[in-house]
């Protein structure tokens, strides 16, 4: 095997070595904190509020290893949740009363849509327009958001009062004893490990961002794999949406800020470089449950404010890095 050949093949998911084993054992490090620190941590309704609190982080960051492995990164992520869900609560008012619950059905689908040309838009202009992945986010973060204030002419935009009871169990309600936001986290995480690892769309991503000249002489059109990495982000914040709606029952301008930090942090946490090249979908779970499990404990045991848990989420973004940089 040449050593051309041997860039574009992706770290196997098989073989499994301590290196991937660290977000798992730091989960259960951080686990075995909360369980000395406060009495509490460890009680079912905590810890199912835990799970289904980290459900949308998960859920958006499992489009992010696709992003970031693809060797590209959205920062807009969280402005993008807002966006989709004000047009889907829009789409939903408008429709509920000629089609009662069954404007749900058509919101969520209409959200999904929206979300994929969110996802789009990002991935053409940075593969067409050839215009680094950072400044083409970060455009599109002030536009999305720009757009929700817009909507909602700074204030919010409310789920029509009929489609609240029927929309509620999308959140609320569980399947088997399990919240039915993390069944589908569940869902979208297994679909993500199976596209990533076992299609040549997955193998291609990572080899696009582990050397994207290799990868284009090899015959693959990295243009083509970033873009529908970026249309896979998309469709990823638009379930986050479905699923998000429910718990508050409104979008404002405020919806989803600071997410892609929360976003980022778990996959580069989860064991993903951030350069591309390398992708580890269930790590990344163990990172969206580290942050949330992280942020629980500042609440609970008072140790640190609550409204330092975007600092702490830096720092830990910070510290993943340094890792990624000596670590081998």
């Amino acid at each position: 095997m040449t050593s051309a050949t041997t860039n574009l093949v992706p770290e196997p998911a098989r073989r499994i070595r301590w290196a991937d084993m660290g977000p798992f054992i730091a989960l259960a490090l951080v686990v075995v904190i909360g369980m000395l620190l406060n009495s509490s941590f460890l009680t079912g309704t905590n810890l199912a509020n835990v799970v289904t609190r980290s459900a949308f982080i998960a859920i958006i960051a499992v489009g992010a290893t696709f992003v970031i492995s693809s060797g590209c990164l959205d920062l807009s992520v969280g402005s993008m949740m807002a966006f989709v869900t004000g047009i889907m609560i829009l789409t939903m008012n408008r429709l509920a009363p000629d089609m009662g619950a069954n404007a749900i059905i058509v919101g969520a689908v209409v959200g999904l849509v929206v979300g994929a040309l969110c996802g789009l838009l990002n991935g053409l202009i940075v593969t067409l327009g050839k215009i680094e992945p950072f400044i083409v986010t970060l455009g599109t973060m002030g536009i999305f958001r720009a757009l929700i204030t817009w909507m909602s002419d700074g204030g919010s935009i409310p789920i029509a009062r009929e489609l609240r009871d029927p929309y509620r169990p999308v959140y609320f309600g569980n399947v088997l004893g399990i919240p039915l936001p993390v069944v589908i986290t569940l869902v979208v995480v297994l679909v993500g490990a199976f596209v990533l690892y076992r299609t040549k769309f997955g193998r291609r991503c990572t080899a696009a961002g582990s050397n994207a000249d290799v990868a284009r002489f090899s015959g693959v059109s990295v243009p083509r794999i970033r873009t529908m990495a970026y249309v896979i982000q998309g469709l990823c914040v638009a379930i986050a949406a479905i699923c998000y709606i429910p718990r508050l029952g409104a979008a404002t301008p405020t919806t989803g800020a600071l997410w892609e930090l929360q976003v980022i942090t778990a996959v580069v946490i989860g064991g993903t470089l951030l350069r591309g090249g390398k992708a580890r979908i269930w790590g990344t779970v163990a990172g969206a449950l580290i942050l949330e499990v992280i942020a629980n404990l500042m609440v609970l045991s008072n140790m640190v404010s609550e409204y330092l848990v975007a600092a702490v989420q830096g720092v830990i973004i910070i510290l993943a890095m340094l890792a990624h940089r000596f670590i081998k």
